[in-house]
Protein backbone atom coordinates (compact mmCIF):
# COMPACT_ATOMS: atom_id res chain seq x y z
CA UNK A 1 0.00 0.00 0.00
CA UNK A 2 1.26 3.46 -0.86
CA UNK A 3 0.40 6.43 1.23
CA UNK A 4 1.42 9.54 2.86
CA UNK A 5 2.70 6.65 4.91
CA UNK A 6 4.98 7.93 7.65
CA UNK A 7 5.98 4.84 9.71
CA UNK A 8 8.25 6.66 12.19
CA UNK A 9 10.20 4.87 14.98
CA UNK A 10 9.86 6.92 18.17
CA UNK A 11 13.07 8.17 19.77
CA UNK A 12 13.43 6.24 23.04
CA UNK A 13 14.53 7.77 26.35
CA UNK A 14 17.99 6.61 27.46
CA UNK A 15 19.00 5.76 31.04
CA UNK A 16 22.13 7.72 31.63
CA UNK A 17 24.71 6.17 33.94
CA UNK A 18 27.56 8.21 35.38
CA UNK A 19 30.60 6.28 36.54
CA UNK A 20 32.15 7.43 39.83
CA UNK A 21 35.66 8.75 39.57
CA UNK A 22 38.22 6.29 40.96
CA UNK A 23 40.72 7.52 43.55
CA UNK A 24 44.31 6.49 43.07
CA UNK A 25 46.08 5.16 46.20
CA UNK A 26 49.18 6.83 47.51
CA UNK A 27 52.41 5.74 45.86
CA UNK A 28 54.30 3.10 47.84
CA UNK A 29 57.65 3.75 49.57
CA UNK A 30 57.28 7.53 49.60
CA UNK A 31 56.37 10.21 52.06
CA UNK A 32 54.69 12.18 49.35
CA UNK A 33 50.92 12.26 49.44
CA UNK A 34 48.53 12.78 46.57
CA UNK A 35 45.12 14.36 46.83
CA UNK A 36 42.96 13.39 43.87
CA UNK A 37 41.38 16.16 41.92
CA UNK A 38 37.63 16.00 42.12
CA UNK A 39 36.07 16.45 38.73
CA UNK A 40 33.14 18.87 38.92
CA UNK A 41 29.84 17.46 37.87
CA UNK A 42 28.77 18.54 34.43
CA UNK A 43 25.69 20.70 34.25
CA UNK A 44 25.18 19.83 30.59
CA UNK A 45 22.41 17.38 29.73
CA UNK A 46 22.97 14.51 27.37
CA UNK A 47 21.52 15.13 23.89
CA UNK A 48 19.43 11.95 24.06
CA UNK A 49 18.00 13.06 27.40
CA UNK A 50 17.17 16.49 26.00
CA UNK A 51 15.26 14.89 23.11
CA UNK A 52 13.52 12.45 25.45
CA UNK A 53 12.46 15.27 27.78
CA UNK A 54 11.20 17.27 24.80
CA UNK A 55 9.03 14.42 23.52
CA UNK A 56 7.88 13.49 27.00
CA UNK A 57 6.59 16.99 27.70
CA UNK A 58 5.02 17.65 24.29
CA UNK A 59 1.47 17.04 25.57
CA UNK A 60 1.92 18.75 28.94
CA UNK A 61 0.09 22.01 29.71
CA UNK A 62 2.34 24.96 28.97
CA UNK A 63 2.23 28.65 29.80
CA UNK A 64 -0.35 30.36 27.63
CA UNK A 65 1.07 31.33 24.26
CA UNK A 66 -0.39 31.96 20.86
CA UNK A 67 1.56 29.24 19.06
CA UNK A 68 2.61 25.85 20.47
CA UNK A 69 4.75 23.80 18.08
CA UNK A 70 6.38 20.35 18.42
CA UNK A 71 8.40 18.13 16.06
CA UNK A 72 9.03 14.38 15.95
CA UNK A 73 10.91 12.34 13.37
CA UNK A 74 13.06 9.32 12.65
CA UNK A 75 13.56 6.31 10.38
CA UNK A 76 10.72 4.14 9.07
CA UNK A 77 10.16 1.11 6.89
CA UNK A 78 7.17 -0.06 4.82
CA UNK A 79 6.77 -2.63 2.09
CA UNK A 80 5.70 0.18 -0.28
CA UNK A 81 8.42 2.78 0.22
CA UNK A 82 11.16 0.67 1.87
CA UNK A 83 13.59 2.29 4.32
CA UNK A 84 13.26 6.03 4.76
CA UNK A 85 13.32 9.00 7.09
CA UNK A 86 10.25 11.04 7.97
CA UNK A 87 9.31 14.05 10.06
CA UNK A 88 6.01 15.31 11.41
CA UNK A 89 5.48 18.72 13.03
CA UNK A 90 2.26 19.71 14.78
CA UNK A 91 1.26 23.15 15.96
CA UNK A 92 -1.82 24.48 17.72
CA UNK A 93 -2.48 28.17 18.01
CA UNK A 94 -5.02 30.79 19.09
CA UNK A 95 -5.38 34.34 17.90
CA UNK A 96 -6.78 35.50 21.24
CA UNK A 97 -5.53 33.83 24.43
CA UNK A 98 -8.52 35.19 26.36
CA UNK A 99 -10.97 33.42 24.02
CA UNK A 100 -11.78 30.07 25.67
CA UNK A 101 -14.80 29.35 23.44
CA UNK A 102 -13.10 29.11 20.05
CA UNK A 103 -11.30 25.76 19.55
CA UNK A 104 -7.57 26.07 18.79
CA UNK A 105 -6.43 26.10 15.18
CA UNK A 106 -4.02 23.45 13.94
CA UNK A 107 -1.08 23.30 11.53
CA UNK A 108 0.64 20.06 10.46
CA UNK A 109 3.82 19.90 8.39
CA UNK A 110 5.06 16.54 7.19
CA UNK A 111 7.69 15.11 4.89
CA UNK A 112 9.64 11.98 4.18
CA UNK A 113 12.12 10.45 1.78
CA UNK A 114 13.01 6.80 1.17
CA UNK A 115 15.70 4.77 -0.56
CA UNK A 116 13.37 3.67 -3.40
CA UNK A 117 13.03 7.23 -4.71
CA UNK A 118 9.85 8.20 -2.88
CA UNK A 119 9.60 11.65 -1.35
CA UNK A 120 6.71 13.78 -0.15
CA UNK A 121 6.17 17.10 1.60
CA UNK A 122 2.92 18.65 2.69
CA UNK A 123 1.13 21.19 4.86
CA UNK A 124 -2.41 20.82 6.11
CA UNK A 125 -4.49 22.42 8.82
CA UNK A 126 -7.37 24.64 9.72
CA UNK A 127 -7.64 28.20 11.00
CA UNK A 128 -10.65 28.95 13.20
CA UNK A 129 -11.71 32.56 13.65
CA UNK A 130 -14.12 34.59 15.77
CA UNK A 131 -15.60 32.04 18.16
CA UNK A 132 -15.85 29.64 15.24
CA UNK A 133 -17.68 32.11 13.04
CA UNK A 134 -15.30 31.27 10.18
CA UNK A 135 -13.03 28.33 9.42
CA UNK A 136 -10.36 28.07 6.74
CA UNK A 137 -9.09 24.55 5.93
CA UNK A 138 -6.21 23.75 3.59
CA UNK A 139 -4.12 20.83 2.36
CA UNK A 140 -1.07 21.30 0.13
CA UNK A 141 1.10 18.36 -0.90
CA UNK A 142 3.74 17.37 -3.41
CA UNK A 143 5.15 13.90 -4.00
CA UNK A 144 7.20 11.87 -6.42
CA UNK A 145 6.95 8.11 -6.10
CA UNK A 146 7.28 4.77 -7.85
CA UNK A 147 3.72 3.47 -7.99
CA UNK A 148 1.52 0.67 -9.30
CA UNK A 149 -1.61 0.70 -11.45
CA UNK A 150 -4.14 -2.02 -12.27
CA UNK A 151 -6.50 -0.10 -14.56
CA UNK A 152 -9.91 1.43 -13.87
CA UNK A 153 -12.88 -0.44 -12.39
CA UNK A 154 -13.19 -3.44 -10.11
CA UNK A 155 -12.83 -6.04 -12.86
CA UNK A 156 -9.46 -4.62 -13.92
CA UNK A 157 -8.35 -3.83 -10.36
CA UNK A 158 -8.94 -7.34 -9.03
CA UNK A 159 -6.82 -8.99 -11.74
CA UNK A 160 -3.29 -9.35 -10.38
CA UNK A 161 -1.97 -9.84 -13.93
CA UNK A 162 -2.81 -6.19 -14.66
CA UNK A 163 -0.29 -4.87 -12.14
CA UNK A 164 2.15 -2.47 -13.77
CA UNK A 165 4.71 -0.08 -12.36
CA UNK A 166 5.17 3.56 -13.26
CA UNK A 167 6.46 6.78 -11.70
CA UNK A 168 3.96 9.30 -10.36
CA UNK A 169 4.59 13.03 -9.94
CA UNK A 170 1.71 14.68 -8.09
CA UNK A 171 0.93 18.16 -6.70
CA UNK A 172 -2.35 19.05 -5.02
CA UNK A 173 -4.02 22.00 -3.29
CA UNK A 174 -7.42 21.75 -1.59
CA UNK A 175 -8.91 24.78 0.18
CA UNK A 176 -12.26 25.70 1.69
CA UNK A 177 -13.59 28.69 3.62
CA UNK A 178 -16.62 28.05 5.83
CA UNK A 179 -18.96 30.61 7.40
CA UNK A 180 -21.35 29.84 10.26
CA UNK A 181 -24.91 30.31 9.01
CA UNK A 182 -26.69 28.74 12.00
CA UNK A 183 -25.66 27.03 15.26
CA UNK A 184 -23.22 24.21 14.31
CA UNK A 185 -23.99 24.72 10.59
CA UNK A 186 -21.40 26.09 8.14
CA UNK A 187 -21.23 26.74 4.40
CA UNK A 188 -18.73 28.25 1.99
CA UNK A 189 -16.67 27.97 -1.20
CA UNK A 190 -14.12 25.29 -2.02
CA UNK A 191 -11.21 25.26 -4.49
CA UNK A 192 -9.38 22.20 -5.83
CA UNK A 193 -6.16 22.26 -7.89
CA UNK A 194 -4.57 18.98 -8.97
CA UNK A 195 -1.64 18.18 -11.26
CA UNK A 196 -0.65 14.59 -12.00
CA UNK A 197 2.01 13.26 -14.34
CA UNK A 198 2.51 9.54 -14.88
CA UNK A 199 5.94 8.63 -16.26
CA UNK A 200 7.73 5.49 -17.44
CA UNK A 201 4.41 3.84 -18.36
CA UNK A 202 4.86 0.45 -20.07
CA UNK A 203 1.20 -0.61 -20.40
CA UNK A 204 -0.73 2.45 -21.63
CA UNK A 205 -3.81 0.36 -22.45
CA UNK A 206 -4.62 0.23 -18.72
CA UNK A 207 -5.25 4.01 -18.83
CA UNK A 208 -8.04 3.46 -21.39
CA UNK A 209 -6.93 6.24 -23.74
CA UNK A 210 -6.49 8.94 -21.11
CA UNK A 211 -3.43 11.14 -21.14
CA UNK A 212 -0.84 10.36 -18.51
CA UNK A 213 -0.51 14.05 -17.67
CA UNK A 214 -3.59 15.87 -16.33
CA UNK A 215 -4.38 19.19 -14.69
CA UNK A 216 -7.65 19.93 -12.92
CA UNK A 217 -8.97 23.15 -11.42
CA UNK A 218 -12.32 22.76 -9.72
CA UNK A 219 -14.61 25.16 -7.87
CA UNK A 220 -17.54 24.36 -5.68
CA UNK A 221 -19.13 24.62 -2.26
CA UNK A 222 -19.17 22.82 1.08
CA UNK A 223 -21.90 22.40 3.69
CA UNK A 224 -20.92 21.19 7.17
CA UNK A 225 -22.88 20.31 10.32
CA UNK A 226 -20.50 19.80 13.23
CA UNK A 227 -21.26 19.11 16.91
CA UNK A 228 -17.96 17.38 17.76
CA UNK A 229 -16.34 18.29 21.07
CA UNK A 230 -12.94 18.44 19.34
CA UNK A 231 -12.23 18.64 15.59
CA UNK A 232 -8.94 16.68 15.81
CA UNK A 233 -9.83 13.82 18.15
CA UNK A 234 -13.54 13.72 18.91
CA UNK A 235 -15.00 11.92 21.93
CA UNK A 236 -18.61 12.80 21.17
CA UNK A 237 -20.75 14.51 18.59
CA UNK A 238 -21.78 14.33 14.94
CA UNK A 239 -20.01 15.47 11.78
CA UNK A 240 -21.77 15.73 8.42
CA UNK A 241 -20.03 17.20 5.38
CA UNK A 242 -21.30 17.55 1.82
CA UNK A 243 -19.06 18.84 -0.99
CA UNK A 244 -19.94 19.64 -4.58
CA UNK A 245 -17.15 20.46 -7.05
CA UNK A 246 -17.38 21.39 -10.74
CA UNK A 247 -14.46 21.17 -13.19
CA UNK A 248 -15.88 22.45 -16.51
CA UNK A 249 -14.01 22.98 -19.76
CA UNK A 250 -14.43 26.78 -19.82
CA UNK A 251 -12.04 27.21 -16.87
CA UNK A 252 -9.31 25.19 -18.55
CA UNK A 253 -10.09 21.52 -17.90
CA UNK A 254 -9.55 19.03 -20.71
CA UNK A 255 -11.40 16.42 -18.67
CA UNK A 256 -14.68 18.03 -17.63
CA UNK A 257 -16.46 16.39 -14.72
CA UNK A 258 -18.31 16.98 -11.45
CA UNK A 259 -17.77 15.55 -7.99
CA UNK A 260 -20.14 14.97 -5.07
CA UNK A 261 -18.76 13.77 -1.74
CA UNK A 262 -20.71 13.06 1.46
CA UNK A 263 -19.17 12.11 4.82
CA UNK A 264 -21.11 11.29 8.00
CA UNK A 265 -19.22 10.56 11.25
CA UNK A 266 -20.54 9.85 14.74
CA UNK A 267 -18.64 9.60 18.03
CA UNK A 268 -19.95 8.08 21.24
CA UNK A 269 -18.45 7.32 24.66
CA UNK A 270 -18.97 3.70 25.75
CA UNK A 271 -17.09 2.98 28.98
CA UNK A 272 -14.07 4.52 30.68
CA UNK A 273 -11.56 5.51 28.02
CA UNK A 274 -13.54 3.94 25.16
CA UNK A 275 -14.88 5.79 22.13
CA UNK A 276 -16.93 4.24 19.33
CA UNK A 277 -16.34 6.13 16.07
CA UNK A 278 -18.21 5.35 12.86
CA UNK A 279 -18.10 6.77 9.35
CA UNK A 280 -20.31 6.46 6.28
CA UNK A 281 -18.73 7.92 3.16
CA UNK A 282 -19.46 8.13 -0.55
CA UNK A 283 -17.69 9.87 -3.42
CA UNK A 284 -19.48 10.16 -6.76
CA UNK A 285 -18.11 11.62 -10.00
CA UNK A 286 -19.94 12.33 -13.26
CA UNK A 287 -18.66 13.10 -16.74
CA UNK A 288 -15.15 12.54 -18.08
CA UNK A 289 -13.29 11.95 -14.81
CA UNK A 290 -9.46 12.00 -15.14
CA UNK A 291 -7.75 8.83 -13.94
CA UNK A 292 -5.96 10.54 -11.07
CA UNK A 293 -9.21 11.84 -9.55
CA UNK A 294 -11.21 8.64 -9.66
CA UNK A 295 -12.80 7.57 -6.38
CA UNK A 296 -10.37 5.15 -4.76
CA UNK A 297 -9.58 3.11 -1.67
CA UNK A 298 -6.41 2.83 0.38
CA UNK A 299 -4.05 5.30 1.96
CA UNK A 300 -4.23 6.84 5.43
CA UNK A 301 -7.96 7.49 5.65
CA UNK A 302 -10.19 5.20 3.58
CA UNK A 303 -10.12 1.38 3.67
CA UNK A 304 -6.68 1.37 5.31
CA UNK A 305 -4.56 -1.60 4.28
CA UNK A 306 -5.22 -1.51 0.53
CA UNK A 307 -2.62 -0.13 -1.85
CA UNK A 308 -3.81 3.42 -2.40
CA UNK A 309 -5.53 3.66 -5.76
CA UNK A 310 -5.55 -0.04 -6.63
CA UNK A 311 -9.34 -0.17 -6.39
CA UNK A 312 -10.72 2.86 -8.22
CA UNK A 313 -13.68 3.87 -10.35
CA UNK A 314 -15.91 6.86 -10.92
CA UNK A 315 -17.84 6.18 -7.70
CA UNK A 316 -17.19 4.61 -4.32
CA UNK A 317 -18.95 4.01 -1.01
CA UNK A 318 -17.58 2.71 2.28
CA UNK A 319 -18.54 2.22 5.94
CA UNK A 320 -16.09 1.95 8.86
CA UNK A 321 -16.63 1.35 12.58
CA UNK A 322 -13.68 1.89 14.95
CA UNK A 323 -13.28 1.25 18.69
CA UNK A 324 -10.72 3.53 20.34
CA UNK A 325 -9.53 2.55 23.82
CA UNK A 326 -7.22 4.55 26.06
CA UNK A 327 -4.82 2.11 27.76
CA UNK A 328 -2.32 3.94 29.96
CA UNK A 329 -1.05 7.48 30.17
CA UNK A 330 -0.41 8.62 26.59
CA UNK A 331 -1.01 5.21 25.00
CA UNK A 332 -4.09 3.75 23.33
CA UNK A 333 -5.22 1.01 20.97
CA UNK A 334 -7.87 0.83 18.25
CA UNK A 335 -9.54 -1.89 16.23
CA UNK A 336 -11.71 -1.28 13.19
CA UNK A 337 -13.70 -3.02 10.52
CA UNK A 338 -15.44 -1.90 7.38
CA UNK A 339 -16.70 -2.63 3.90
CA UNK A 340 -16.57 -0.70 0.64
CA UNK A 341 -17.28 -0.83 -3.07
CA UNK A 342 -16.14 0.94 -6.24
CA UNK A 343 -18.59 1.22 -9.14
CA UNK A 344 -18.88 3.08 -12.49
CA UNK A 345 -22.26 4.83 -12.11
CA UNK A 346 -24.31 6.33 -9.30
CA UNK A 347 -27.02 3.71 -9.72
CA UNK A 348 -24.43 0.92 -9.70
CA UNK A 349 -24.02 0.71 -5.93
CA UNK A 350 -24.44 -2.77 -4.40
CA UNK A 351 -24.24 -4.33 -7.86
CA UNK A 352 -20.55 -5.18 -7.77
CA UNK A 353 -18.12 -6.87 -5.43
CA UNK A 354 -17.95 -5.80 -1.79
CA UNK A 355 -14.44 -5.34 -0.39
CA UNK A 356 -13.75 -5.86 3.31
CA UNK A 357 -11.28 -4.10 5.57
CA UNK A 358 -10.19 -4.49 9.19
CA UNK A 359 -7.18 -3.66 11.29
CA UNK A 360 -5.54 -2.75 14.57
CA UNK A 361 -3.69 0.39 15.57
CA UNK A 362 -1.59 2.04 18.26
CA UNK A 363 -2.12 5.61 19.46
CA UNK A 364 0.36 7.89 21.20
CA UNK A 365 -0.68 11.35 22.36
CA UNK A 366 1.87 13.65 20.78
CA UNK A 367 0.14 16.82 21.94
CA UNK A 368 -3.04 17.31 23.92
CA UNK A 369 -5.87 15.68 21.89
CA UNK A 370 -3.53 15.20 18.91
CA UNK A 371 -2.51 11.59 18.34
CA UNK A 372 0.27 10.00 16.35
CA UNK A 373 -1.22 6.82 14.90
CA UNK A 374 0.30 3.59 13.70
CA UNK A 375 -2.23 1.34 11.92
CA UNK A 376 -1.93 -2.06 10.30
CA UNK A 377 -4.83 -2.76 7.96
CA UNK A 378 -5.95 -5.87 6.11
CA UNK A 379 -7.94 -6.14 2.90
CA UNK A 380 -8.72 -8.73 0.27
CA UNK A 381 -5.36 -10.31 -0.55
CA UNK A 382 -3.23 -7.48 0.81
CA UNK A 383 -2.28 -5.55 3.93
CA UNK A 384 -0.33 -2.46 4.83
CA UNK A 385 1.15 -0.29 7.55
CA UNK A 386 0.17 3.36 7.97
CA UNK A 387 1.78 6.08 10.05
CA UNK A 388 0.10 9.47 10.32
CA UNK A 389 -0.99 12.22 12.67
CA UNK A 390 -4.60 12.73 13.81
CA UNK A 391 -7.29 10.09 13.54
CA UNK A 392 -8.41 8.67 10.20
CA UNK A 393 -11.81 10.33 10.75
Amino acid sequence: MRSCLFVILFILSAVICHANDSISPALPDTTLTYKPRIKPKSTKRDLVQIIADYIGSANKPRPAKKFDFSIIGGPYYTSDTKLGIGIVAAGVFRKDLNDTITPPSQLNIYGDVSINGYYKVGVRGNNIFGRRGKEFTYDFSFESAPDKFWGIGYKMNSNNANETRYKRWHANADLSLLFRIAPDLYAGPRLLLDFLNGKEITRPELWEGQESRTFTDGIGASLVYDTRDNPFNAYSGLYLRMDQIFAPRFIGNKYAFSLTEITLCQYQKLWKGAILASRVHTRLTYGNTPWGLMSKFGGSYTMRGYWEGRYNDKCSADVTVELRQHIWRRNGLVIWGGIGEVFPKVNGIFRGQILYNFGIGYRWEFKKRINVRLDYGFGRGESGLIFSINEAF
